[in-house]
């Protein structure tokens, strides 16, 4: 199908009932591991081994996390630094988990489901939980994705494996709940933090919210420099600290106001801001957590203006 024409039914309208022409044919439908053997290994031995030592590295801090938020880039740049946040998952624990990843090439405002119910990984099949999606669908908030384009992400792909290697020792009891953020206004961002927040305020559920932080260079349109730190990466690793810091902090107020100030390029902003306003109404309830960075990386040290990098960071909620 031509380009243009795949976009015209990346968010086709569903029906009420949201079943897919593929589910009536009983096909089961499934989500390649479209980027492996690029962004990370497509053997499973190998990805398996690489997973361990980094996970080995990484240190138990913030265990159980109920939350976490961990980069998407490719392995090779920020698998190292993706371990401390996943190290905080307690698999005994959990059943379920949501993955929250922005959307890098389609227009969305709202947020997306998939059409898969099964998403291949090198390790093993991770299933898509069937009844929280018919849950979400019953809100009317949501659109439906194309196989093409969830493919196409890798937003959420690059949790997968982490999530496979994580869950291992339970890998039979628990079901993963993908859904792709648009460009959503901070009153959206409310609207959907206070949809999840229920399912946040269960143990048995772990969010994985999908971001790198700053992307700094010309090919990415965002050269913020504050001299007085010194050379350019350090005003980049301030930068991305001062937002770091903000998160931590659990206001999305806060955090909105600082990306209006230095429009930092955190392209996982909108999944953050959904978490941000989840965990404000689970405060409103009384509900005490706290939320700690465990690690930040950057791709490259960027010394001049014809230099580029990405930021990278691990983090995790914990419920008291």
């Amino acid at each position: 199908m031509p380009k243009q024409d795949r976009r015209a039914v990346h968010f086709q309208n569903v029906d009420k009932i949201g079943i897919s022409s593929a589910k009536m044919s009983n096909r089961v439908v499934c989500r390649e591991a479209s980027h492996a053997g690029s962004w990370y290994t497509a053997s499973g031995p190998q990805l398996n081994a690489q997973l361990e030592g980094w996970l080995s590295q990484a240190h138990v801090t913030k265990r159980p996390a109920r939350a976490i938020i961990a980069p998407h880039a490719g392995y090779t740049y920020c698998g190292a630094c993706a371990a401390f946040a996943y190290k905080q998952v307690d698999p005994s624990i959990t059943r379920r988990v949501f993955i929250l990843g922005p959307s890098h090439h389609v227009p969305l405002s709202r947020c997306a489901l998939s059409p898969a119910e099964i998403y291949r990984t090198p390790l093993y099949d991770l299933r898509v939980d069937q009844k929280i999606y018919a849950d979400l669908w019953k809100t009317g908030m949501f659109e439906r994705m194309s196989l093409q384009t969830d493919e196409d992400e890798h937003s959420i792909e690059m949790h997968l494996p982490y999530t496979a290697k994580t869950m291992e020792s339970h890998k039979d009891d628990f079901s993963i709940v993908p859904v792709l953020v648009g460009a959503l206004s901070e009153s959206k961002e409310h609207e959907y933090g206070k949809l999840l927040s229920k399912y946040l305020a269960d143990p048995c559920n772990l969010f994985v919210i999908s971001s790198d932080f700053c992307h700094w260079g010309q090919r990415f349109r965002y050269q913020y420099y504050d001299e007085s730190q010194g050379e350019i990466y350090r005003s980049i690793e301030n930068l991305d600290k001062m937002g770091m810091n903000i998160i931590e902090q659990l206001d999305p107020v806060l955090f909105s106001n600082y990306l209006k100030k230095y429009h930092n390029t955190i392209c996982g902003r909108h999944p953050i801001g959904v978490l941000l306003n989840a965990v404000a109404e689970l405060k409103k309830n009384g509900v005490d957590m706290n939320f700690s960075f465990l690690n930040y990386a950057q791709s490259s040290q960027c010394r001049n203006w014809q230099d580029s990098s990405v930021s990278y960071a691990a983090g995790a909620l914990v419920v008291h």
